[in-house]
């Protein structure tokens, strides 16, 4: 410990922190000038979650299920729900009333960059109703539907929902689609219109549609202002007359569910838990019924909304554990624990996500491969959608095709990659999950089974051995002004939709009904659809199976050199337009070489389209004022052999963003 003379105070320098402290007087004022390494700053500045200190211990013993509340605010994107839960936790005193609240539980930069919530964030609240206290456990969910796994997860730790409208733009697609999530799992929602106080809301109307799609009594909607916090504490004292208390007994033995994980540096894997029943404290001996091991309990705490430590947590209370697990692929979101000595019958766990989309991801720099690897199998306890498979490329080298449930998602993702663990990637062409139908019993018996899955178009077999080719449709759901119709429609067949029905909302807008093959809409369909409606159309989709298509595959080369992260699969009628398109982004993105380049498009041995892009060439006659042209003759004769020659044994640079960037209109 020391002391500033110049400012009289306390400085504590730990043997972590390298410090120099210098004092000098001038003015008759000393100046202190501390230098802390570089190493220590960049860990203490770049954790986003302050972690617990022992001796801040919460006593939790008093908060029986009967005074607990877990719930989640769930919407569509942009409405308001982490505003709201900032009101919430500044009306219980969880954070100080502050004008800088803004969207407090959205903690990683890719969210305070892109304003969208992508990952689920949990806060225990304390509230105080008609003289008892309650522990409310709030769980703030994702929005957009590529993060729609992260909603389900955290609805298996709630009892009831606050399913938030807003009052300008009304009931969209997602608002459908988490509404049915909570409703198949019977919890109790509580119906809430936001954004009151906007000058262009227009509750009746929203009011109307709410009756009309869900058949909620107008009476029964909270109508409030998450901003400045009109009708907040109304709806506080809702949810705890409302929503019904957690399930649990504390004289049973420990059986907690593992709901979401993350990864901290110091401490490794943490869980975010809801405890069904007994009670886990520091020092228990648990046992894993995914993997049966045991660990012991290193500490356990609650989110206040940063990490405080509590003795114990107790049947129906939402907490999170960190004990020693040896490796990170030992906890498993979905997971059943229970006390070592006392076995219990293991929970049903969480359906594994479908992936939607695949991309190939690669290190830029083979050497960074292990450094790669170690952040994907992080982040990806944090998200448990990824899927990973290994794969190799004969020109960018090793690397794995990961599976996600959308293209923002995989944005987010390759995002979270580069800022918080650093690592540069490269992306390849997103595709989606094919499957064929083999013919003859031999091709069979090589491929192992009569319905083969492509994950990668590379990987399509000879078109002679194929009996179908399958690809994946879905369901869509489109929300619009029936003013929009025609021209949504016409998109729509553009993109070989098949409208099934339409209904109306209110007066003025309407829900269409239209199945899609996943292929048409993975792209850059949404931006297109808010660009002919003026942004107010919203969208959502799920699975809708496999249907046969006459699909083709068509490949590209550079300088007669295939480049299999280009290779792609789609429908006959549009494969040349789309050869063609693609060959001319090429040509803007790729940019000039040393040599000249030939960007070729190939459906089976058909060339379908060719781009050029000229050589970068010196100016060999810049020198030459005159004379004979025999001169330059030879100087121009001279420069092209050199040029041949450095086509035959040169590379062609392309930017690692090519790969996305080529697929979306410009």
């Amino acid at each position: 410990m020391f002391i500033c003379p110049g400012c009289l105070k306390f400085l504590r320098i730990t043997t972590r922190t390298k410090a120099v402290l210098y004092t000098t007087a001038f003015n008759h004022q000393k100046r202190t000038i501390i230098n802390i390494s570089r190493q220590t700053k960049r860990s203490f500045s770049s954790s986003s979650t302050v972690c617990a200190k022992p001796g801040d211990e919460i006593d939790l013993t008093k908060f029986s299920p009967e005074n607990i509340r877990n719930f989640s605010i769930i919407a569509h994107v942009d409405h308001g729900k982490s505003t709201l839960a900032d009101r919430l936790l500044e009306i219980t005193g969880t954070i100080p009333k502050n004008a800088k609240n803004q969207q407090v539980l959205d903690t990683l930069q890719v969210e305070k960059e892109r304003g969208i919530t992508v990952k689920a964030r949990t806060a225990s609240l304390f509230h105080t109703h008609k003289g008892q206290t309650y522990l409310l456990n709030l769980i703030d969910t994702p929005g957009h539907v590529d993060f729609s796994y992260e909603v389900s997860r955290s609805l298996s730790a709630c009892q009831g929902v606050i399913l938030l409208v807003d009052a300008n733009q009304g009931v969209q697609a997602q608002t459908m689609a988490n509404f049915f999530l909570a409703f198949e799992r019977n919890l109790t929602i509580i119906p809430c219109l936001n954004k009151i106080d906007l000058h262009n809301a227009k509750p009746e109307i929203v009011l109307e549609q709410l009756n009309n799609v869900f058949d909620t009594d107008p009476d029964d909607v909270f109508k409030i202002s998450a901003k400045v916090g009109t009708g907040v504490q109304e709806l506080l004292a809702a949810i705890i007359e409302k929503i019904p208390p957690p399930p649990g007994d504390r004289n049973k033995p420990l059986k907690c569910l593992v709901f979401d994980s993350q990864y901290d540096q110091y401490r490794g894997a943490v869980g975010n838990i809801l405890v069904l029943d007994g009670s886990v404290k520091k020092g228990d001996k648990i046992m894993s019924l995914f993997s049966k091991k045991s660990y012991e309990v290193q500490g356990t705490g609650i989110l206040h909304p940063n990490e405080k430590l509590v003795n114990v947590l107790y049947a129906g209370q939402v907490g999170f554990i960190h004990a020693n697990f040896k490796k990170i692929s030992d906890f498993q979101v979905g997971d059943t624990f229970c006390h070592q000595k006392s076995p219990v019958e293991p929970l049903p766990g969480f359906k594994p996500a479908v992936s939607v989309v695949f991309a190939g991801i690669f290190p830029s720099d083979q050497s960074q491969l292990i450094v790669l690897k170690a952040a994907m199998t992080k982040l990806t306890l944090n998200d448990g959608s990824v899927s990973v498979n290994v794969e190799s490329s004969p020109a960018i080298g090793q690397g794995w095709r990961l599976g996600f449930l959308g293209m923002l998602h995989m944005d987010v993702f390759c995002q979270r990659l580069e800022q918080e663990f650093g690592t540069s990637v490269i992306i390849t062409a997103p595709n989606v999950h094919y499957r064929v139908r083999i013919k003859g019993k031999r091709n069979i018996k090589l491929y192992g089974d009569e319905i083969v899955d492509i994950l990668n178009p590379c990987k399509l077999p000879d078109l002679n051995i194929i009996e179908e080719l399958l690809e994946p449709m879905i369901m869509a759901t489109i929300i619009i002004p029936d003013q929009y119709l025609t021209a949504v429609m016409s998109l729509c067949h553009e993109r070989r939709g098949n409208p099934l029905e339409q209904t109306y909302l209110d007066q003025h807008r309407m829900v269409l009904k239209c199945i899609f093959p996943l292929n048409e809409v993975l792209i850059d369909f949404f931006d297109e659809l808010k660009s002919i409606t003026s942004g107010y159309a919203s969208f959502d989709y799920e699975d809708h199976g496999y249907q046969q298509s006459d699909l083709v595959k068509v490949e590209f080369l550079i300088n007669k050199n295939p480049v299999e992260e280009m290779t792609l699969i789609c429908h006959r009628s549009n494969s040349r337009n789309r050869g063609k398109e693609i060959c001319v982004r090429l040509k803007e993105l790729i940019p000039r070489q040393m040599t000249y380049v030939t960007i070729q498009a190939i459906i089976g041995s058909d060339i379908v389209a060719r781009e050029d892009i000229k050589p970068i060439k010196k100016d060999v006659l810049a020198k030459c004022y005159g004379g004979d042209v025999t001169r330059k003759n030879k100087l121009l004769n001279k420069q092209a052999a050199h040029l041949k020659k450095l086509k035959m044994v040169g590379t062609v640079k392309i930017p690692k963003d090519t790969f996305i960037k080529v697929l979306k209109k410009k």
